[in-house]
């Protein structure tokens, strides 16, 4: 008998309320249920489909950033003596811990913002990384407390190792794989450090450098004032040698302002040596700063800058193109000296009051007219005046066919840390620490 037929037979014809009462498992109980269970099955299918594309999203994302991998196989530097393992946390080559490590081309010509960053990799294990070492930076005023520096091994070549520490904080990090896009973007250059890896899909973020055997031109400079006989590799410092190495950084600038990228930075501590005496420009983290934060006031504020900045950037910090010229006249005079401070007699606070009374850099006992000149040029009050990069690099070329490569350079006297960091206002090691 049907469900119609009881409920009629169980309530009057004329009792509404029965009837509906009768009735209300079938018509509304039963389909509710139903409905409720169908709901949740979708959410579950939904939740299934949809929460592993968010982590493989969130993942893809950190592993965007990237290096360039343009080799320059003919140029590795050799260090023979890599001893003990000291790893920084996190990367620990006996526990064979694997770190994946971007490694793809980049177009040049492309702004390097963090948004151009191609999204294919090539994933590497730590097996790549091999005879880690710590090590230490030259000297400092102003450590940096976000990264440390590691020597080791990879694909038979020495690498350097730029660790971020665990404790920093993700605008620390962010700043970290900021820079490693930024320097991947501005593409490859024979006189530019080759970015040879990047770390960034789990911690310890790292960057990988290439090794060059004599770090920083200011230290590999004093090591040349002293009598280095005996040594494997004697410091041997001509001035045929200074036009052919400053003709190498020349070179790397005059590619940075073609990527519109002004350094801004230009000095000896910013300059780095291979084993084979080439010179490769460095010290670009100032460039990335006033790129990522264009309305800051910069950084000349630094004590450790002013020597070396055009009086237009000591008066309105203005960065330009003739700006870093005059910072590579600076750094000629520095090579000539053996890395003397320059204006050493003057303080860094009292530098522009001294440019805008006629004062310039004194000639060096040791360097000749053609080099000087050069100098003067760089240093020029007027921007306008002193030379493009293309006239500067003829200059340099010109200068190189007849210079003197047979004398050395000597300075007796050692330097005096403690007396150089006075008369430069300098306060922090510049080389593969600052980035």
């Amino acid at each position: 008998m049907s469900s119609n037929s009881t409920a009629d037979n169980l309530c009057a014809p004329d009792d509404n309320l029965c009837i509906v009462k009768e009735h209300l498992q079938a018509v509304i109980i039963v389909p509710t249920l139903l409905l409720l269970g169908t709901l949740v099955t979708l959410l579950a299918l939904l939740l299934l489909r949809y929460c592993p594309e968010r982590k493989q999203t969130r993942i893809a994302a950190i592993q965007r950033y990237h290096t360039s991998s343009h080799r320059h196989t003919q140029r590795h530097s050799h260090r023979h003596h890599l001893q003990g393992i000291d790893a920084p946390a996190g990367i620990n080559p006996l526990e064979h811990e694997e770190l994946p490590m971007s490694i793809q081309h980049v177009q040049q010509n492309v702004r390097p913002t963090l948004t151009a960053v191609p999204q294919m990799s090539t994933e590497r294990h730590h097996g790549a990384f091999s005879q880690i070492t710590a090590m230490p930076v030259s000297f400092s005023i102003k450590p940096n407390d976000t990264a440390t520096l590691h020597r080791a091994r990879m694909d038979n070549r020495n690498v350097i190792l730029r660790v971020l520490k665990e404790t920093a904080n993700s605008s620390e990090k962010q700043h970290f794989l900021g820079f490693a896009s930024f320097m991947s973007g501005l593409g490859s250059h024979p006189f530019l450090p080759e970015l040879l890896g990047v770390v960034s899909a789990q911690s310890p973020l790292t960057m990988v450098m290439e090794e060059l055997q004599h770090r920083d031109l200011l230290g590999y400079l004093w090591r040349c004032r002293k009598d280095n006989v005996g040594l494997e590799s004697p410091c041997e410092m001509t001035e045929k040698r200074i036009f052919t190495m400053a003709g190498q950084v020349a070179s790397a600038l005059e590619y940075l302002h073609s990527q519109s990228c002004i350094h801004g930075n230009i000095g000896a501590r910013s300059v780095l040596v291979g084993g084979d005496l080439t010179a490769k420009l460095w010290g670009l983290g100032s460039a990335y700063r006033r790129r990522t934060q264009a309305n800051s006031p910069g950084e000349v504020g630094d004590m450790e800058m002013r020597k070396w900045q055009a009086p237009e950037v000591l008066s309105r910090r203005v960065f330009s193109h003739s700006s870093d010229v005059w910072s590579f006249g600076v750094l000629l005079y520095e090579m000539a000296t053996l890395g003397d401070p320059p204006f050493a007699q003057i303080m860094a606070t009292e530098l522009l009051q001294h440019l805008q009374r006629g004062k310039h850099l004194k000639r060096p006992t040791t360097c000749s007219n053609s080099l000087y000149s050069i100098i003067r040029g760089c240093c020029h009050w007027r921007p306008d005046q002193r030379p493009t990069m293309p006239e500067l690099i003829r200059q340099l070329q010109s200068g190189e066919k007849s210079a003197n490569g047979r004398t050395v350079l000597r300075v007796p006297e050692p330097i005096d840390i403690e007396n150089y960091l006075r008369e430069a206002g300098y306060g922090e090691a510049f080389n593969y620490a600052v980035l």
